[in-house]
């Protein structure tokens, strides 16, 4: 009796699925490793230091440290020269002895008494710092409302002649008018952000605040100021009346919806007591938003007198991820992908290896069955 002839249902073959898990095997070797490190990266991303630190590693060494810091001395920033070394003290980068002893030599005449004195009055009568002592004489300035008259009269009278005015510096003058009442009320409480404004008043006269910066300060301001008010209280003022000026920006600023301002105010007044004036001038420049001027700050906060060589060396970088954040994304994303095919393959692989055996022993009880009715 011919054997009857055995149906199975269709296999597919289990090759070309082992072959695939094999590859994404290899892929994921590669790419799951620098997926997780990438998420580990966007987990630090809020710590500027951390940040910075990378970006450090790839390109700060010696030859990089003592060209910066001869640069530095070139052209009389000594504070500068010595952020690069204590930056390069700090990651063990080892400095030409020589070198180190100019920069000493420097920092003593910069802190000589004669040089602070100088640096003194010109912050106090120009309102533009360059230094420590010249942002003391801003803030005294300021402080003693001087300065914010000074600026606030000389913009208002400007914008009521019809000449070009700078409501930035007018607002942020009006502004710490206004609150210097409240920083005598609190016992220096409010210090912080009263120095953060004069800084940033003195950032927007020396072209060291970014337009974004400046536009989003702008935008701060509209909320805080009544205009028209703030026009007519100058119009009639003077330095020489500063009671008068006082009381008429006081009642045209609700210092009570400048709370964004405050924050930001705060921040630089931050910086400059942990890495000093040009520190916080340095991070006006680069920072485009309140919140990139409150990731200078954090950074400051870690690295202190570092902070102005880690600006220069890292830029932007020290405080956003920017390119480098797109580049973290593909990887985490192409980690997830790799890990996703390997676990679809492998199912598909188990699966038709699976129906493989199980029509394979069909196939054998349907032979023996059919060995055993044709014996019988």
């Amino acid at each position: 009796m011919p054997t009857p002839h055995v149906v199975v249902g269709r296999s597919r073959r289990v090759a070309p699925a082992l072959l695939a898990v094999a590859v994404l095997a290899g892929a994921a070797w590669y790419v799951v490793p620098r997926g997780v490190d990438a998420g580990t990266q966007f987990a630090t991303e809020d710590d500027p230091s951390q940040i910075a630190s990378r970006a450090l590693d790839q390109n700060f060494d010696t030859s990089l440290a003592q060209r910066e810091i001869d640069a530095a001395l070139a052209a009389k920033d000594a504070d500068l020269a010595q952020s690069f070394v204590a930056l390069a003290a700090d990651r063990h980068v080892a400095l030409d002895p020589v070198l180190t002893e100019k920069v000493n030599v420097a920092v003593a005449e910069a802190a000589s008494t004669r040089h602070a004195a100088e640096s003194f009055a010109m912050g106090l009568v120009t309102g533009k710092p360059n230094d420590g002592a010249g942002l003391a004489g801003t803030a005294l300035g300021d402080l003693f409302v001087f300065g914010d008259i000074r600026d606030a009269v000389r913009e208002g009278t400007r914008m009521a002649t019809g000449q070009q005015a700078d409501e930035l510096v007018l607002g942020l003058a009006c502004v710490g008018l206004a609150i210097t009442a409240g920083t005598y009320a609190t016992l220096g409480a409010g210090a912080p952000a009263r120095v953060g404004l004069s800084i940033a008043k003195a950032a927007r006269k020396t072209g060291q605040l970014s337009a974004d910066l400046a536009a989003s300060i702008g935008r701060l301001l509209r909320g805080v100021a009544d205009w028209g008010r703030l026009k007519g209280a100058i119009a009639g003022a003077s330095i020489t009346e500063p009671a008068l000026a006082i009381r008429g920006i006081r009642e045209a600023v609700k210092v009570e919806r400048a709370g964004g301002l405050m924050h930001l105010a705060r921040d630089v007044g931050r910086v400059q007591s942990k890495a000093g004036t040009q520190a916080a001038l340095e991070g006006l420049k680069i920072a485009e938003t309140p919140r990139e001027m409150a990731q200078v700050a954090k950074l400051a906060e870690k690295e202190g007198s570092k902070t102005r060589a880690i600006l220069k060396v890292v830029g932007r970088g020290a405080i956003a991820l920017t390119l480098a954040s797109f580049d973290l994304s593909l990887w985490i994303l192409g980690a997830l992908f790799t890990a996703f095919s390997l676990v679809s393959a492998l199912k598909s692989a188990t699966e038709r290896t699976t129906q493989r055996v199980l029509n394979w022993r069909k196939n054998v009880r349907r032979r023996r069955s059919a060995a055993l009715t044709a014996n019988a």
